[in-house]
């Protein structure tokens, strides 16, 4: 398994990973969903700082992982990303890559002086890699949530993490109540 930075001329192979991985787990709906957020995603890819995209590629130089990071915009400025979306190609579930792609990823953004990382989704599955419940009172997310237990993250310190005031914006593709 190889984890490493998108590389553009990867943009089709992870564009169809999202939406294959989220047809085959939650419908043709949720999968051009996906497409489509992962598409506006990658089309900004090479001209923001406040992105990182990875990928986890098999032996045969196949992408069958993918997972984006952006950047939250506080007022004060706080260092904070928001992971979403993840995919692993369907066939390679229960591997750990995953697990291995997100630990990559938070790496990388660790060694670039990120505090934090907060994703919306299964608790089950990110507590693996270190994500726990956080509280809309210590962090606000830039939408109303749906599923307010969803809202997790992990400090990249050596600390808890702070309070942080304000509401944040997000990157435009994912500036829309539906995906909340």
């Amino acid at each position: 398994m190889n984890y490493s930075l998108y590389k553009p001329e990867q943009k089709q192979e992870i564009i169809q990973l999202y939406k294959n991985t989220f047809t085959n787990s939650e419908g043709p709906d949720e999968g051009q969903l996906l497409e489509k957020l992962s598409s506006e995603f990658l089309e900004l890819a090479g001209s923001s700082n406040d992105l990182s995209v990875m990928v986890a590629t098999s032996e045969q130089n196949q992408v069958i992982g993918s997972v984006i990071f952006s950047k939250l915009n506080f007022p004060n400025g706080e260092n904070v990303y928001l992971l979403s979306p993840m995919a692993v190609a369907t066939d390679y579930h229960g591997q750990g890559i995953g697990q291995g792609l997100i630990q990559f990823g938070l790496n990388m953004l660790k060694e670039n002086g990120v505090e934090s990382v907060v994703t919306y989704g299964d608790i089950n599955f990110y507590s693996k890699v270190g994500f726990a419940p956080i509280k809309e009172t210590i962090m606000q997310a830039p939408f109303a949530l749906s599923y307010p237990d969803g809202w997790i993250a992990q400090s990249l310190l050596e600390s808890e993490i702070q309070p942080i005031i304000g509401k944040p914006t997000c990157a435009e593709p994912l500036n829309d109540s539906n995906y909340w």
